[in-house]
């Protein structure tokens, strides 16, 4: 089964149950080589709909001591299909990256950033 690292509103129950239609089981982990950072939110109804400015976002920058911390959840091809969905609304593609743990996991990162080697 897929896994699929969030360090953001993925880890609120009340999206995952919208989302997927259940609580999804995690642990934390971090993500190595990236640090948090925000991008703002041009849609005014998205503002409006969810209150934020930004979405929060993971950038890498190459350093031993950049991390971002987060939760790792196993899903199912199709939750993980689901996600696809929901975070392209946020133009946010999927990435493989390796985690602090050695894990292997499915990452949403903003388009934009996407260029740069997530798994590196």
């Amino acid at each position: 089964m897929p896994l699929l690292f969030s360090y953001g509103t993925l880890q609120d129950v009340r999206v995952q149950v919208s989302t997927f239609g259940r609580r999804l089981q995690g642990r934390p982990d971090e993500l190595p080589k990236f640090e948090p950072t925000l991008i703002r939110i041009d849609d005014p109804q998205v503002i409006a709909s969810t209150g934020h400015t930004h979405y929060a976002n993971a950038l890498f920058t190459g350093s031993p001591e950049s991390r971002v911390r987060g939760t790792v959840f196993v899903v199912t091809d199709a939750e993980l299909a689901a996600a696809d969905e929901y975070e392209r609304g946020a133009s946010y593609v999927r990435v493989s990256v390796v985690l602090a743990s050695g894990t292997t996991a499915w990452l949403y990162v903003d388009a934009r950033s996407s260029k740069l080697r997530a798994d590196s």
